[in-house]
């Protein structure tokens, strides 16, 4: 039962370092793509398929 005194709070930190680096992500713009998929699969720039001669 003691281990217990010792994971709780290391699981409580760790949750927050998460938390913390999920909300940074956020502020600092990490999920805003103004482009989009919508408009990238439109693009012939990053097309894979081989060159017809």
């Amino acid at each position: 039962m003691n281990i217990l005194a010792i994971l709780i709070p290391i699981s409580l930190i760790l949750g927050g370092v998460g938390l913390y680096a999920f909300f940074w992500s956020i502020k600092s713009n990490q999920y805003d793509d103004p482009k989009g998929n919508a408009a990238r699969i439109l693009s012939d720039r990053y097309d894979d398929s081989p060159e017809e001669d």
